[in-house]
């Protein structure tokens, strides 16, 4: 990775988006690792008949996760993660290919802060967890 350097950056530039498509080993060993035994994530079965969603459901942690990767893998070595949030408020189910990404809202050279808005995209374009991101530059 390289440095920065903030003074270069304009408010509306794009941070590289990422796709992510997710498959039944990844969710299953991702809510292992979490310790997150909802069923929802990894068997169909259950997921389609008993709690009624059309398919296995993509965790909403592993989305602030992707969000999290869009925001570091663009920082550089001369950056560090200040503030982050996100909200899920859409599903999204195992097969779909979603899109992370962010546009930078805010430059502060003097206090060295770049805040941008962060999102993940289902296949239609609809945002389906938004969120914020501040990197400090030192």
């Amino acid at each position: 990775m390289s440095n920065i350097d903030i003074a270069a950056l304009s408010v509306g530039d794009a941070l590289p988006e990422r796709q992510h498509t997710a498959n039944n080993v990844s969710l299953f060993l991702y809510n292992a690792a979490i310790w997150n035994p909802h069923r929802i994530h990894y068997d169909e079965t259950y997921t389609t008949q008993v709690e009624k969603h059309p398919g296995v459901v993509i965790d909403g942690p592993l989305q602030g996760d992707w969000l999290n990767q869009v925001v570091v893998n663009w920082m550089g070595d001369n950056g560090a993660l200040a503030k982050f949030n996100y909200s899920n408020r859409r599903a999204s189910y195992l097969g779909e290919t979603l899109t992370s990404g962010g546009v930078i809202t805010a430059i502060d050279t003097a206090a060295g802060t770049v805040d941008m808005e962060i999102f993940i995209k289902n296949e239609n374009g609809d945002v389906i967890t938004p969120g914020t991101a501040q990197v400090r530059y030192a």
